[in-house]
């Protein structure tokens, strides 16, 4: 069955390259990226997990923990972690679960049997600190993931999470953002004190708070 935005992220018991987890209680707390690669040992996976460990820093800031997956067996993982250090300058330093039984990737629907009947497509899971998912996202096997993009994502949803305010198209953190509709003039007055640019009255297009 297929994962919507809103629905609460499956739970789940996995062995991974930093031990075994109960996946709710790993995240307790803490936002998630939970994110599949097809196959251990292969060109664009390398340079995905390498880059998403070189996004530590930032995942923290944002109270994020990073997660990956793919049906290959923890010692694959472990085998492999040397090629990702030594080719792209860095450490894994977030846990890879072990899936060969697909638990896990059928749980989450992560293959895609008209893609590859057997390797997990790219996907793409972000799970908030309350366990609802916030975001899905699926790329082909050839393509790499831009996970910067991922984290502006998370930047949105965090902000608009807690102020009355939406994104518009390519919003990157500072820009300005856009009142929501349903909040009348006389309530936005209260929120923005310093006024805003009314393009449309569904348009108010405003600097962003805090």
């Amino acid at each position: 069955m297929a994962i919507r935005l809103g629905d609460t992220a499956p739970d789940f018991s996995a062995p991974t390259t930093q031990g075994d987890i109960d996946f709710h209680a790993w995240k307790e707390g803490s936002w998630a990226v939970l994110f599949s690669h097809p196959k251990d040992f292969t060109p664009v996976c390398t340079t995905e997990l390498g880059y998403t460990a070189k996004l530590k820093a930032e995942f923290d800031k944002r109270n994020v923990k990073a997660i990956g997956l793919s049906v290959d067996s923890v010692d694959d993982h472990m085998a492999w972690l040397g090629d990702i250090e030594d080719t792209q300058g860095i450490a894994v330093n977030f846990p890879m679960i072990g899936d060969p039984d697909r638990n896990v990737a059928d749980l989450y629907d992560m293959v895609h049997p008209n893609a590859d009947d057997t390797l997990t497509v790219r996907s793409v899971f972000v799970i908030d600190d309350k366990n609802k998912v916030r975001l899905t996202l699926t790329y082909p096997a050839s393509t790499g993931r831009n996970f910067d993009e991922i984290l502006r994502v998370i930047d949105s949803l965090q902000l608009t999470d807690t102020k009355k305010v939406a994104t518009p198209v390519n919003w990157n953190q500072g820009d300005d953002v856009i009142i929501v509709p349903a909040l009348s003039n006389d309530e936005a007055a209260e929120l923005f004190p310093d006024g805003w640019d009314e393009q449309r009255p569904y348009l108010r297009v405003v600097k962003q708070p805090g």
